[in-house]
Protein backbone atom coordinates (compact mmCIF):
# COMPACT_ATOMS: atom_id res chain seq x y z
CA UNK A 1 0.00 0.00 0.00
CA UNK A 2 1.44 3.11 -1.33
CA UNK A 3 1.80 5.89 1.30
CA UNK A 4 -0.53 8.83 0.94
CA UNK A 5 0.64 11.62 -1.58
CA UNK A 6 1.11 15.50 0.41
CA UNK A 7 -0.12 18.63 -1.42
CA UNK A 8 2.58 20.52 -3.15
CA UNK A 9 1.18 23.44 -0.57
CA UNK A 10 1.90 21.42 2.55
CA UNK A 11 5.09 20.31 1.14
CA UNK A 12 6.61 24.10 0.78
CA UNK A 13 8.53 25.17 3.64
CA UNK A 14 6.47 28.36 5.21
CA UNK A 15 8.48 31.49 4.77
CA UNK A 16 10.35 33.47 7.80
CA UNK A 17 8.38 36.36 9.04
CA UNK A 18 10.39 39.15 8.41
CA UNK A 19 12.74 40.80 10.57
CA UNK A 20 11.34 43.38 12.37
CA UNK A 21 12.94 46.60 12.89
CA UNK A 22 14.51 48.08 15.74
CA UNK A 23 12.12 49.81 18.13
CA UNK A 24 12.53 52.64 19.36
CA UNK A 25 11.53 54.83 22.14
CA UNK A 26 8.97 57.22 21.17
CA UNK A 27 10.47 61.13 21.41
CA UNK A 28 7.65 62.50 23.59
CA UNK A 29 8.40 59.63 26.27
CA UNK A 30 12.31 60.23 25.72
CA UNK A 31 11.97 64.22 26.25
CA UNK A 32 9.88 63.56 29.09
CA UNK A 33 12.40 61.29 31.00
CA UNK A 34 15.16 63.45 30.22
CA UNK A 35 13.13 66.51 31.91
CA UNK A 36 11.92 64.07 34.62
CA UNK A 37 15.45 63.26 35.48
CA UNK A 38 16.57 66.82 35.39
CA UNK A 39 13.70 67.81 37.96
CA UNK A 40 15.09 64.63 39.86
CA UNK A 41 18.31 66.31 40.40
CA UNK A 42 17.00 69.94 41.02
CA UNK A 43 14.60 68.54 44.33
CA UNK A 44 17.79 66.11 45.55
CA UNK A 45 19.89 69.28 45.19
CA UNK A 46 17.48 71.91 47.36
CA UNK A 47 16.49 68.52 49.90
CA UNK A 48 20.43 68.32 50.66
CA UNK A 49 21.30 72.28 50.78
CA UNK A 50 18.12 73.54 51.61
CA UNK A 51 18.37 73.01 55.35
CA UNK A 52 21.78 74.77 55.29
CA UNK A 53 21.64 77.45 53.27
CA UNK A 54 17.94 78.82 55.49
CA UNK A 55 19.74 77.87 58.76
CA UNK A 56 20.43 80.88 60.57
CA UNK A 57 21.62 81.28 64.37
CA UNK A 58 18.75 81.31 66.74
CA UNK A 59 17.12 79.91 69.67
CA UNK A 60 20.28 78.74 70.88
CA UNK A 61 19.46 77.30 75.01
CA UNK A 62 22.45 79.19 76.90
CA UNK A 63 21.87 79.26 81.05
CA UNK A 64 23.12 82.57 82.68
CA UNK A 65 24.14 82.32 86.27
CA UNK A 66 25.56 84.98 89.09
CA UNK A 67 23.78 88.10 90.91
CA UNK A 68 20.56 88.38 90.02
CA UNK A 69 20.90 92.30 89.27
CA UNK A 70 23.99 91.25 86.89
CA UNK A 71 22.37 88.07 85.47
CA UNK A 72 19.32 90.71 84.60
CA UNK A 73 21.62 92.76 83.04
CA UNK A 74 23.84 90.69 81.13
CA UNK A 75 20.59 88.69 79.33
CA UNK A 76 18.73 92.39 78.81
CA UNK A 77 21.98 93.60 76.78
CA UNK A 78 22.38 90.13 74.98
CA UNK A 79 18.42 89.43 73.95
CA UNK A 80 18.69 93.10 72.65
CA UNK A 81 21.97 92.37 70.84
CA UNK A 82 21.63 88.82 69.53
CA UNK A 83 17.96 89.56 67.78
CA UNK A 84 17.57 86.07 68.81
CA UNK A 85 19.88 84.30 68.23
CA UNK A 86 19.99 82.72 72.01
CA UNK A 87 17.51 81.31 74.12
CA UNK A 88 18.58 82.48 77.74
CA UNK A 89 17.53 80.86 80.72
CA UNK A 90 18.83 81.23 84.68
CA UNK A 91 21.09 78.77 86.44
CA UNK A 92 21.12 79.09 90.26
CA UNK A 93 24.89 78.36 90.77
CA UNK A 94 28.11 77.50 88.27
CA UNK A 95 27.38 73.57 88.93
CA UNK A 96 23.52 73.63 88.06
CA UNK A 97 25.29 75.13 84.41
CA UNK A 98 27.06 72.64 84.18
CA UNK A 99 24.73 69.79 85.55
CA UNK A 100 22.41 71.20 82.38
CA UNK A 101 25.04 71.23 79.76
CA UNK A 102 25.52 67.65 80.36
CA UNK A 103 22.10 66.89 80.56
CA UNK A 104 21.40 68.74 76.89
CA UNK A 105 18.85 70.85 78.41
CA UNK A 106 21.35 74.07 77.38
CA UNK A 107 24.13 74.10 74.81
CA UNK A 108 26.30 76.69 77.20
CA UNK A 109 26.46 78.75 79.74
CA UNK A 110 27.70 81.98 81.16
CA UNK A 111 29.12 82.25 84.41
CA UNK A 112 29.04 86.28 86.02
CA UNK A 113 30.80 86.86 89.05
CA UNK A 114 34.40 88.37 90.59
CA UNK A 115 35.87 85.54 87.40
CA UNK A 116 33.30 85.42 84.35
CA UNK A 117 34.00 82.50 82.39
CA UNK A 118 31.64 80.79 79.64
CA UNK A 119 30.88 77.56 79.28
CA UNK A 120 30.78 75.27 76.16
CA UNK A 121 30.52 71.70 75.36
CA UNK A 122 32.73 71.17 71.75
CA UNK A 123 30.47 67.64 71.72
CA UNK A 124 27.75 69.74 70.51
CA UNK A 125 29.50 70.50 67.20
CA UNK A 126 31.71 73.61 65.80
CA UNK A 127 28.84 75.84 65.44
CA UNK A 128 27.81 75.83 69.50
CA UNK A 129 31.69 76.08 69.98
CA UNK A 130 32.38 79.02 67.65
CA UNK A 131 29.02 81.00 68.60
CA UNK A 132 30.60 80.56 72.21
CA UNK A 133 33.70 81.28 71.86
CA UNK A 134 32.82 84.73 69.77
CA UNK A 135 29.89 85.43 72.86
CA UNK A 136 33.09 85.15 75.15
CA UNK A 137 34.89 87.89 73.39
CA UNK A 138 32.18 90.04 73.30
CA UNK A 139 31.21 89.53 76.80
CA UNK A 140 35.11 90.44 77.93
CA UNK A 141 35.15 94.17 75.45
CA UNK A 142 31.68 94.86 77.44
CA UNK A 143 33.23 94.33 80.94
CA UNK A 144 36.41 95.73 80.20
CA UNK A 145 34.63 98.76 78.64
CA UNK A 146 32.42 99.42 81.97
CA UNK A 147 35.72 98.52 83.94
CA UNK A 148 37.48 101.49 82.15
CA UNK A 149 35.02 103.76 82.59
CA UNK A 150 34.29 103.33 86.36
CA UNK A 151 37.96 104.07 86.99
CA UNK A 152 37.39 107.03 84.42
CA UNK A 153 34.97 108.41 86.71
CA UNK A 154 36.82 107.25 89.99
CA UNK A 155 39.80 109.62 88.88
CA UNK A 156 37.29 112.86 87.54
CA UNK A 157 35.65 112.37 91.07
CA UNK A 158 38.85 112.45 93.12
CA UNK A 159 38.41 108.90 94.29
CA UNK A 160 41.18 107.52 92.25
CA UNK A 161 44.82 109.49 91.51
CA UNK A 162 45.25 110.32 87.91
CA UNK A 163 46.36 107.60 85.48
CA UNK A 164 44.96 104.74 87.28
CA UNK A 165 44.39 101.98 84.73
CA UNK A 166 41.39 99.70 85.27
CA UNK A 167 42.57 95.83 85.69
CA UNK A 168 42.82 93.52 82.20
CA UNK A 169 39.53 91.72 82.64
CA UNK A 170 39.73 88.18 81.12
CA UNK A 171 36.71 85.86 80.07
CA UNK A 172 37.92 82.41 80.53
CA UNK A 173 36.05 79.66 77.68
CA UNK A 174 36.00 76.45 79.75
CA UNK A 175 35.18 72.91 77.79
CA UNK A 176 32.81 71.02 80.10
CA UNK A 177 32.35 68.21 77.24
CA UNK A 178 35.33 68.01 75.09
CA UNK A 179 35.07 65.92 72.04
CA UNK A 180 38.02 62.55 72.42
CA UNK A 181 40.88 62.96 70.37
CA UNK A 182 40.34 60.60 67.86
CA UNK A 183 37.59 62.90 66.59
CA UNK A 184 38.84 66.31 68.08
CA UNK A 185 36.58 68.34 65.39
CA UNK A 186 33.69 66.23 65.50
CA UNK A 187 34.41 65.87 61.37
CA UNK A 188 33.54 62.06 61.72
CA UNK A 189 30.39 62.14 64.14
CA UNK A 190 28.68 64.09 61.25
CA UNK A 191 29.88 62.09 58.98
CA UNK A 192 28.78 58.75 59.80
CA UNK A 193 25.08 59.53 59.36
CA UNK A 194 24.61 59.64 55.92
CA UNK A 195 26.81 56.48 55.37
CA UNK A 196 24.20 54.90 58.62
CA UNK A 197 21.48 56.28 56.51
CA UNK A 198 22.35 54.74 53.12
CA UNK A 199 23.50 51.20 54.48
CA UNK A 200 19.61 51.07 56.07
CA UNK A 201 18.55 52.00 52.94
CA UNK A 202 20.22 49.37 50.78
CA UNK A 203 19.91 46.48 52.89
CA UNK A 204 15.65 47.04 52.67
CA UNK A 205 16.26 47.43 48.70
CA UNK A 206 18.32 44.22 48.76
CA UNK A 207 16.20 41.98 50.96
CA UNK A 208 13.30 43.39 48.74
CA UNK A 209 14.33 42.52 45.72
CA UNK A 210 16.26 39.28 46.35
CA UNK A 211 14.54 37.41 49.22
CA UNK A 212 11.13 36.11 48.53
CA UNK A 213 8.51 35.42 51.41
CA UNK A 214 7.71 37.50 53.97
CA UNK A 215 9.06 35.87 56.77
CA UNK A 216 12.29 34.77 55.14
CA UNK A 217 12.49 38.86 54.34
CA UNK A 218 11.80 40.14 58.41
CA UNK A 219 14.52 37.35 59.32
CA UNK A 220 16.74 38.65 56.62
CA UNK A 221 16.03 42.25 58.08
CA UNK A 222 16.59 41.56 61.55
CA UNK A 223 19.97 39.56 61.02
CA UNK A 224 21.25 42.14 58.63
CA UNK A 225 20.72 45.27 60.96
CA UNK A 226 22.44 42.79 63.99
CA UNK A 227 25.19 41.84 61.78
CA UNK A 228 25.69 45.44 60.05
CA UNK A 229 25.64 47.29 62.97
CA UNK A 230 28.52 45.23 64.71
CA UNK A 231 30.49 45.86 62.13
CA UNK A 232 29.83 49.33 61.82
CA UNK A 233 30.08 49.62 65.44
CA UNK A 234 33.36 48.11 65.34
CA UNK A 235 34.51 50.63 62.78
CA UNK A 236 33.63 53.59 64.12
CA UNK A 237 34.31 52.77 67.77
CA UNK A 238 37.31 50.01 67.51
CA UNK A 239 38.93 51.21 64.59
CA UNK A 240 38.51 55.03 64.69
CA UNK A 241 37.33 55.74 67.65
CA UNK A 242 34.47 58.35 66.36
CA UNK A 243 32.08 56.91 68.91
CA UNK A 244 32.88 56.97 72.70
CA UNK A 245 31.01 55.50 75.53
CA UNK A 246 29.96 51.31 76.08
CA UNK A 247 30.17 48.94 73.05
CA UNK A 248 27.47 47.21 73.33
CA UNK A 249 24.82 50.29 73.86
CA UNK A 250 26.27 51.90 70.67
CA UNK A 251 25.85 48.71 68.70
CA UNK A 252 22.24 48.46 69.62
CA UNK A 253 21.62 52.13 68.83
CA UNK A 254 23.37 51.48 65.04
CA UNK A 255 21.78 48.14 64.85
CA UNK A 256 18.30 50.05 65.80
CA UNK A 257 18.60 52.47 63.37
CA UNK A 258 19.42 49.95 60.07
CA UNK A 259 16.67 48.30 61.08
CA UNK A 260 14.53 51.01 61.38
CA UNK A 261 15.36 52.18 57.49
CA UNK A 262 15.63 48.46 56.04
CA UNK A 263 12.45 47.25 57.74
CA UNK A 264 10.76 50.19 56.48
CA UNK A 265 11.63 50.35 53.48
CA UNK A 266 10.61 46.71 53.05
CA UNK A 267 7.51 46.94 54.46
CA UNK A 268 6.88 49.63 52.04
CA UNK A 269 7.88 47.40 49.15
CA UNK A 270 5.68 44.42 50.49
CA UNK A 271 2.33 47.08 50.31
CA UNK A 272 3.06 49.26 47.50
CA UNK A 273 5.29 46.87 45.13
CA UNK A 274 8.13 48.49 43.64
CA UNK A 275 6.83 51.93 44.21
CA UNK A 276 7.08 51.24 48.04
CA UNK A 277 10.82 51.24 47.62
CA UNK A 278 10.96 54.41 46.02
CA UNK A 279 8.85 55.93 48.37
CA UNK A 280 11.06 54.33 51.42
CA UNK A 281 14.25 56.02 49.72
CA UNK A 282 12.35 59.32 49.35
CA UNK A 283 11.23 59.28 52.97
CA UNK A 284 14.55 57.89 54.78
CA UNK A 285 17.35 59.87 52.26
CA UNK A 286 15.25 63.22 51.20
CA UNK A 287 13.66 64.10 53.67
CA UNK A 288 14.66 62.24 57.05
CA UNK A 289 18.62 62.82 56.25
CA UNK A 290 18.55 66.87 55.27
CA UNK A 291 16.46 67.34 58.42
CA UNK A 292 19.04 65.31 60.94
CA UNK A 293 20.86 68.52 62.23
CA UNK A 294 23.99 66.37 61.80
CA UNK A 295 25.98 68.91 61.60
CA UNK A 296 24.75 71.80 63.59
CA UNK A 297 21.93 72.40 66.23
CA UNK A 298 18.44 71.77 65.37
CA UNK A 299 17.11 74.71 66.18
CA UNK A 300 19.65 76.45 63.52
CA UNK A 301 17.22 75.18 60.73
CA UNK A 302 13.79 76.76 59.71
CA UNK A 303 11.26 76.04 62.44
CA UNK A 304 9.05 73.71 62.41
CA UNK A 305 11.52 71.70 60.19
CA UNK A 306 14.40 71.12 62.84
CA UNK A 307 12.17 69.65 65.08
CA UNK A 308 10.45 67.75 62.85
CA UNK A 309 13.68 65.94 61.83
CA UNK A 310 14.46 64.75 65.42
CA UNK A 311 11.04 62.35 64.22
CA UNK A 312 12.83 60.46 61.50
CA UNK A 313 15.51 57.61 61.73
CA UNK A 314 18.72 60.12 60.67
CA UNK A 315 17.51 62.62 63.10
CA UNK A 316 16.96 60.13 66.11
CA UNK A 317 20.09 57.91 65.54
CA UNK A 318 22.59 61.03 65.29
CA UNK A 319 21.25 62.61 68.46
CA UNK A 320 21.26 59.32 70.41
CA UNK A 321 24.40 58.52 69.51
CA UNK A 322 26.12 61.84 70.42
CA UNK A 323 24.38 61.45 74.13
CA UNK A 324 25.65 57.62 74.11
CA UNK A 325 28.88 58.87 73.02
CA UNK A 326 29.22 61.87 75.56
CA UNK A 327 26.10 63.22 77.20
CA UNK A 328 25.42 60.00 78.72
CA UNK A 329 23.35 61.86 81.84
CA UNK A 330 21.04 63.29 79.02
CA UNK A 331 17.42 61.96 78.53
CA UNK A 332 17.72 59.81 75.62
CA UNK A 333 14.86 57.97 75.52
CA UNK A 334 12.78 59.74 72.61
CA UNK A 335 15.29 59.02 70.24
CA UNK A 336 15.15 55.43 71.11
CA UNK A 337 11.03 55.51 70.88
CA UNK A 338 11.86 57.56 67.17
CA UNK A 339 13.79 54.44 66.21
CA UNK A 340 11.86 51.42 67.68
CA UNK A 341 8.63 53.08 66.48
CA UNK A 342 9.89 53.13 62.25
CA UNK A 343 11.42 49.86 63.34
CA UNK A 344 7.58 48.48 64.00
CA UNK A 345 6.01 50.34 61.25
CA UNK A 346 8.32 48.84 59.13
CA UNK A 347 7.33 45.07 60.31
CA UNK A 348 3.98 46.21 60.62
CA UNK A 349 4.02 46.78 56.73
CA UNK A 350 5.68 43.84 56.04
CA UNK A 351 3.28 41.25 57.75
CA UNK A 352 -0.12 43.06 56.44
CA UNK A 353 1.60 43.03 52.99
CA UNK A 354 2.05 39.41 53.38
CA UNK A 355 -1.27 38.95 54.68
CA UNK A 356 -3.18 40.61 51.86
CA UNK A 357 -1.19 39.10 48.97
CA UNK A 358 -2.20 35.23 50.85
CA UNK A 359 -5.64 36.67 50.53
CA UNK A 360 -5.73 37.40 46.87
CA UNK A 361 -3.90 34.29 46.15
CA UNK A 362 -6.18 32.27 48.13
CA UNK A 363 -9.06 34.04 46.27
CA UNK A 364 -7.64 33.80 42.81
CA UNK A 365 -6.81 30.01 43.46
Amino acid sequence: MSAPTVPVEEQRTPAAPPAPGRIHTPWGRTIGLALGAGVVVVLILLAFLWPTVTSSVKNLPIAVAGDPAAVTAVEDQLRAQTDGALDLTTASSRADAVERIKTRQVDGAIILGDKPEVLTASANGAAVSQLLGQLAIRLQAQAQKQADAAVQQAVAAGKAPAGTVAPTITVAVTDVVPLASTDARGLGLTASSFPLVLGGMIGGVLISILVAGSWRRLTAVVLYAAAGGLAVTAILQGWFGILQGGFWANWLAVALSMLATSAFVVGMNALLGRVGIAVGAVITVLIGNPLSSAAQPMQFVAEPWGAIGQWFVPGASVSLLRDLSYFPDADALFPWLVLLGWAAVGIVLLLVGHFRNQEVSEAAA
